[in-house]
């Protein structure tokens, strides 16, 4: 399944096969740093809104896609708000992984992620800062990075099909 996190309603882009769409259709409360979704519902935050269940979608993924607005080198702030929420994808315990110590994956799958940006005015150092943060977080998700693209504009994103 693909699952697609993205700031844009409505969602232009043609979509093929299997997969699930977190768009801002609802108000998104954002992560309070409980650790509930690691302690008291493994898996599922314990914030009760459309949200709660990003980190379980993401276990069923086998490619995440985001698709934002390029904010000084990072995704938009709703896309952040959701990635945040998703923290439950991961284990609470870590694992060394590349010399470096991250969280060990909750689930079996290994996501591939894709990010396409759009900004008009995107620097190259925020491209630079973007493409960095889309590494980490494949670090962070002990997955692997498929694609990293900018566009002027969201309305360039309908020639994809994803």
């Amino acid at each position: 399944m693909k699952l697609i996190i993205t700031d844009l309603t409505p969602f232009p882009i043609p979509i093929e096969g299997n997969y699930q769409l977190i768009n801002p259709g609802a108000p998104i409360h954002p992560c309070t740093g409980c650790f509930g979704c690691w302690i008291k519902t493994p898996g599922k935050c314990v914030i009760c809104d459309s949200y709660e269940n990003t980190g379980i979608a993401m276990g069923k993924c086998s490619e995440l896609i985001l698709i934002s607005q390029c904010c000084y080198g990072s995704v938009s702030p709703f896309v952040k708000a959701v990635q945040d929420r998703a923290i439950s994808y991961i284990h609470p315990d870590f694992v060394l992984r590349g010399g470096e110590m991250h969280h060990k994956r909750r689930y079996g799958n290994v996501i591939s992620l894709s990010a396409y940006f759009y900004g008009e005015a995107v620097t190259e150092t925020e491209k630079e800062t973007a493409r960095k943060l889309i590494a980490a977080n494949a670090d962070n998700y002990d997955g692997r990075i498929k694609s990293i693209r900018f566009y002027k504009s969201a309305e360039e994103l309908k020639n994809l099909i994803l």
